[in-house]
């Protein structure tokens, strides 16, 4: 197929490099010219405007930071909405708010063209690995269409619901997974207080019920002292400030959450934003002085 991307990141650039080994005909727009260039050396063609990358694709993937980027992409000056022909699909796996997914979704139909939202878990580790897991928002016959596409990237895709459906499932994802780690953090920091070896208590925890792959992979950073971003802290408190917002115009108490997005805003006060989100750990050594 005849496909686009945009988005070139930690977990766009993996992306296209499966689709193109795929033996899809790739497009390309970026904001950064070094990212053009690597795509292009990759096999892709680069496009000057999203509208001409629209313009030669069936299928747009966009990647993004925030659901301002998306709509900017989509219907900006020169924006995708201005090349795709009827029957074209954009497919935004980025993680952005039910709502701006809702409203893209309209827009498009308006012009004919189709939209998926899908929102991926998985992190850089599992694009380079395909095996995300993709969360889809939109019509089942749109999602049909690209199902093979999206079998590249990911080793599970389900279909949530309508459009912002996706986005809905990602934000529960992400409020289960911080608060996992941020449940880490903390037990670390008692075991920590009390004198005992954490590696040992990770150790055993893991054999228990609280086991899980948040203290696998989380607690094992906490252990190690290693916080160099996997994820990027702010990330995660960009995702928290998605969720809560909805909470708070859906009129829906996530008191767990509200205190871990709390935690968020603390790491980000000290500048840890760039940081893994393990950094959680170090917000509670600072506020007990440890």
């Amino acid at each position: 197929m005849k496909l686009g991307f945009v988005g070139l990141g930690a977990m766009g650039r993996p992306m296209l490099g499966h689709l193109i080994a795929a033996g899809h005909e790739l497009a390309v727009w970026a904001r950064r010219p070094e990212a053009a260039a690597e795509a292009a050396r990759a096999g892709a063609a680069v496009c000057a405007t999203p509208a001409e990358l629209a313009a030669r694709s069936e299928v747009v993937f966009s990647i993004v930071t925030t659901g301002a980027d998306v709509s900017a992409v989509a219907f900006g000056g020169n924006g995708l909405a201005e090349g795709f022909r009827r029957g074209g699909v954009h497919v935004d796996m980025s993680t952005t708010s039910p709502t701006v997914a809702r409203e893209l979704a309209g827009r498009y139909a308006g012009l004919g063209v189709d939209w998926l939202d899908a929102p991926v878990s998985g992190g850089a580790a599992g694009a380079q690995a395909a095996t995300l897991a993709i969360m889809a928002g939109g019509e089942a016959a749109v999602l049909a269409r690209v199902q093979p596409l999206l079998a590249t990237l990911g080793s599970r895709v389900v279909h949530v619901g309508p459009a912002g459906a996706g986005q809905v499932a990602k934000a529960c994802n992400q409020m289960v997974m911080v608060s996992a780690i941020e449940a880490c953090a903390e037990a670390m920091r008692l075991a920590a207080a009390h004198g005992v070896d954490v590696a040992a208590v990770r150790q055993a925890l893991m054999g228990g019920s609280a086991a899980s792959r948040m203290l696998e992979v989380m607690g094992g950073r906490m252990v190690s002292r290693d916080f160099s971003a996997g994820v990027e802290a702010w990330l995660h408190h960009k995702d928290f400030g998605i969720l809560l917002g909805e909470a708070y115009r859906l009129g829906v108490p996530l008191p767990i959450a509200a205190q871990v997005w709390q935690q968020l805003n603390a790491l980000m006060a000290q500048g840890w934003g760039q940081d893994d989100t393990a950094s959680l750990l170090r917000v509670l050594e600072s506020a007990s002085g440890a």
